[in-house]
């Protein structure tokens, strides 16, 4: 009986770091150290564990812990967001057209108009050409956990929707780092990725289920995306999406399934806060603070989160809702799907990534984007809660009065 003790032990700690809620609390902590540290006496020793070196040369990968987090511990969140959204697209929200039209159009509103916003503001200013891609992103585990902890008043469509919305923005955001953030691409490397897959696919088909063949294949994808010039956490989402979702006859759960199930407390509970402890160490002080607004990068960063992602989100579904088939999500009225789509504006972890990758030669600035995006999240987390439990209560007032009127 002690023997069992220590697994059930870890099993219902895993449990626990699956919910939105906790993960987003984790998270939380991570980036409240990196501030402190960072913002503290003790900074110097946190940017020299930033800049430690470690890994083979032979290889290139003689890595800055820093880019050890990004390139390789977000492979694993890339790789759980690869298999979520496989999932989705072969048997969940996204899987036929009726279902996918809302969310899809909702991310694409929600990608776009922050982008041309920020651009907007920030036009003709050092670095804009690829910052403008910072705001295109949202958070899926601060979003559904500040929807969790605000929002449980709300049917359940709206997490649906807030679920289905955010994988299909995590799709674009995918895209958008392979197609930016990739450069001196080489063939040989390029084709090795194919192979690569294109085992890993076979294997999969062939219902082949050793950790021990397919554990050195995704190290081995990992290294040849990184020398192919394409930035390594694609690796992740390539491999996500080649998983097979349906469980067969004499399976109890697909693949897809029993990997999310074990990767996801790893990617919430260390991967993602870990990365969040790297790249959310960022200068506070009165004159950075002063920055974040008065450079336009910055500004157009905010403007884009804050304010695109709500216009974006909510314009697309209205258009979408107002001239095509797609039904507004049941039970929601407009200004529950407001509420909602505020949480959009929260950027964090796929921001900070894609800010770390257009102003890697611009030092200053990365770091005042970075603090633009803390802000900017923290702000659009709190007011999509404030308007959550708004409405919330609004609902309970209306339930109430119809109760009333039903007794009456």
């Amino acid at each position: 009986m002690s023997n069992r003790r220590p697994a059930a032990a870890l099993s219902e700690f895993a449990r626990f770091l699956r919910t939105e809620t906790v993960g987003g609390m984790v998270l939380l902590g991570a980036t409240a150290v990196a501030l402190l540290w960072a913002n503290s006496p003790w900074s110097p020793a946190y940017q020299a564990m930033r800049d430690l070196v470690v890994g083979p040369a032979a290889l290139h990968l003689d890595l800055t812990l820093a880019h050890w987090a990004t390139d390789g511990l977000l492979a694993v969140f890339f790789f759980v967001v690869g298999l979520e959204l496989k999932r989705e697209l072969v048997i969940g929200e996204l899987s036929t057209k009726s279902q996918a039209m809302l969310p899809v159009a909702a991310a694409l509103g929600g990608m776009i108009v922050p982008a041309l916003l920020a651009l907007f503001v920030g036009w003709g200013s050092p670095g804009m050409d690829q910052a403008w891609a910072i705001p295109v992103a949202t958070d899926i585990a601060f979003a559904l956990g500040v929807l969790a902890v605000a929002g449980s008043t709300l049917p359940v469509t709206a997490r649906v929707f807030l679920l289905g919305l955010a994988v299909a923005d995590d799709l674009g955001g995918i895209i958008v780092i392979a197609v930016l953030f990739s450069s001196g691409l080489d063939v040989l490397w390029i084709g090795a990725v194919v192979l690569a897959g294109a085992l890993y696919w076979w294997l999969q088909r062939k219902r082949v289920r050793s950790s021990w063949l397919y554990v050195p294949l995704g190290l081995f994808t990992w290294v040849a995306m990184h020398e192919a010039g394409v930035h390594a956490t694609i690796a992740g989402v390539m491999l996500g999406l080649l998983t097979r979702v349906k469980a067969d006859p004499d399976e109890e759960y697909a693949p897809a399934l029993r990997l999310e199930h074990r990767l996801q407390p790893w990617s919430a509970g260390f991967c993602v806060p870990v990365f969040a402890l790297f790249a959310a160490g960022v200068p506070i002080g009165g004159e950075a603070l002063r920055a974040v607004f008065t450079e336009p990068v910055a500004v157009g960063i905010m403007v884009g989160l804050l304010v695109g992602k709500l216009i974006g989100i909510f314009g697309s579904s209205w258009l979408v809702i107002r001239f095509t088939p797609a039904s507004r999500p049941r039970g929601l009225s407009w200004l529950d799907l407001a509420a909602v789509s505020m949480l959009g504006g929260v950027g964090f972890t796929v921001s900070l990534l894609i800010a770390e990758l257009s102003l890697a030669d611009h030092e200053g600035l990365l770091d005042t984007a970075k603090a633009a995006i803390l802000l900017a999240s923290a702000a659009a987390a709190l007011i999509g809660a404030a308007l959550l439990i708004r409405r919330g209560r609004a609902r309970a007032r209306e339930n109430g009065d119809g109760e009333d009127t039903a007794t009456a």
